[in-house]
């Protein structure tokens, strides 16, 4: 008999294996995850620096500030993390007996006779023995739900701050071109005037005059254009916001500085750092729990069941006056005629698994991609920043040079036209340079899983 024991208790403790292990994180592949020419071998990166260090604008702090405490977005995520602290609770006290007490009371007459009073005000309990861990893998992946919906807090505050820095750095590119384009108008007027005067004087002719008036008109009705997306920025912004459309204060393109060392870290970082990547392998904990408590569904569930109280009815015999009402129970419920069910539903819960196993690891490669292209973004951006000042100070000199030669009359306003326009794309091109390079840096920063919000452990 005891040899039959021992077969069985080895049994069940190869049975429960699966459904008794913790989690642990499966193992992925970092190398070159960042491309070969931006792999490094520091531990640091910019993902560690506060947004109110990384970004120092003072508006654009203020900005910040106001979209994490109003977003509508961070006010859902923390109703999220109070349902999912809730739910966590719940399994918790599973574990525990459950009570519920069920008063009764009644009178019956047979025949005529005087009424009898009857009562019972029993309390009665109920245990669930979690001896394959079905209750025990539901709080684990309950408390998966949980840190992840803490993750997902971490992910809109630093999509929130990413956001209202890109929509920030926009206004202040646009601001650029609009004084870019409104001095280009007032150049092209004065060209005007110039060619006017000259007409006077036997030098040129109307259209020459009417070509550089078209010109100035055509500058001046494209800064309508640029205050329609200014207008359309704000409104996004104020949004964003949770706030009413609005002007947004702001200072100016020239003079914004960032960090002037962009370290990477090590790629492995980013399984800590990136908040939609720890979400992912969240979803994968609570697949490898659900899975371990499907699993848990397919053998025997032992309950124990007790009844405490008092009555006057015992039966058919009527007590008076009452007396006390104890009993207790034990059942053990084994799947027959379901476990086929029990069994697919193993079988869903591993291919779900699966599914979230294979989606971890492409949030870990869709990471690494996004730092891989920031960072060309930004160095792309640099490289052409030397060029694109000597092409401004190129075009420059060919406005003043056939400027002169016009007035001298030994060139023609055409090339005085051309020499303006090109002046007039080659700035606003050095303002877009600038702005990608900004945009790079911010997406560098939230790539990396910059912007995370600082939790002091007590809260926790």
């Amino acid at each position: 008999m005891k040899k039959y024991i021992v077969i069985i208790a080895l049994s069940l403790t190869a049975i429960s294996c699966g459904i008794y292990k913790p989690y642990s994180r499966p193992e992925v592949s970092t190398d070159n995850l960042y491309g070969v020419e931006h792999e490094t071998a520091d531990t640091t990166s910019i993902a560690a620096v506060e947004w109110q260090e990384f970004f120092t604008d003072s508006h654009l702090q203020e900005l910040i500030a106001k979209g994490l405490e109003h977003n509508s977005d961070m006010q859902a995520a923390a109703w999220r993390i109070k349902e999912a602290e809730a739910a966590l609770k719940s399994a918790r006290l599973a574990f525990l007996p459950s009570f519920n007490v069920s008063p009764s009371g009644g009178v019956s007459s047979f025949d005529g006779g005087a009424g009898s009073w009857s009562y019972s005000a029993p309390i009665s309990a109920s245990w669930q023995i979690d001896i394959f861990g079905g209750i025990n893998n539901a709080k684990r992946k309950a408390k998966a739900v949980y840190e992840q919906s803490l993750e997902y807090r971490q992910a809109v505050h630093a999509q929130v701050v990413s956001t209202v820095a890109t929509y920030y750095y926009t206004l202040l590119m646009l601001d650029s071109q609009r004084e870019v384009t409104r001095l280009t108008a007032e150049s092209f007027s004065h060209s005007a005037e110039t060619m006017r005067a000259m007409m006077d004087a036997g030098m040129t002719n109307m259209a020459a005059v009417a070509q550089m008036e078209a010109a100035a008109h055509s500058a001046e009705a494209s800064l309508y254009d640029i205050d329609l997306s200014i207008r359309e920025v704000e409104n996004g912004l104020s949004a964003l916001l949770g706030e009413t459309p609005h002007t947004i204060e702001r200072s100016s393109l020239v003079g914004q500085t960032f960090p002037q060392e962009l370290a990477t870290g090590v790629p492995v970082q980013l399984l800590s750092n990136r908040p939609d990547v720890r979400l992912a392998e969240y979803n994968l904990m609570q697949a490898f729990y659900a899975t371990a408590a499907a699993r848990s569904a397919l053998y025997p569930t032992l309950t124990l069941s007790g009844l405490l109280g008092w009555t006057n009815s015992a039966g058919s015999v009527v007590l008076n006056p009452g007396g006390l009402l104890l009993s207790a129970t034990a059942s053990l419920v084994a799947p027959i005629f379901n476990a086929g069910k029990a069994r697919a539903n193993v079988k869903i819960a591993e291919a779900q698994q699966e599914e979230a196993l294979i989606s971890f690891r492409q949030s870990l490669l869709n990471a690494g991609a996004e730092v891989n292209n920031a960072l060309a973004k930004i160095q792309t951006a640099q490289a052409k920043h030397e060029w694109r000042t000597k092409q401004i100070e190129a075009l420059e000199l060919a406005v003043e040079s056939t400027e002169m030669l016009m007035q001298y009359g030994s060139t023609t306003y055409l090339e005085v036209l051309t020499a303006q326009q090109n002046l007039l794309t080659g700035r606003l091109s050095q303002i877009s340079d600038r702005y990608e390079e900004i945009e790079g840096i911010i997406t560098l920063y939230a790539a990396l899983g910059g912007g995370r919000e600082i939790i002091d452990p007590e809260e926790e």
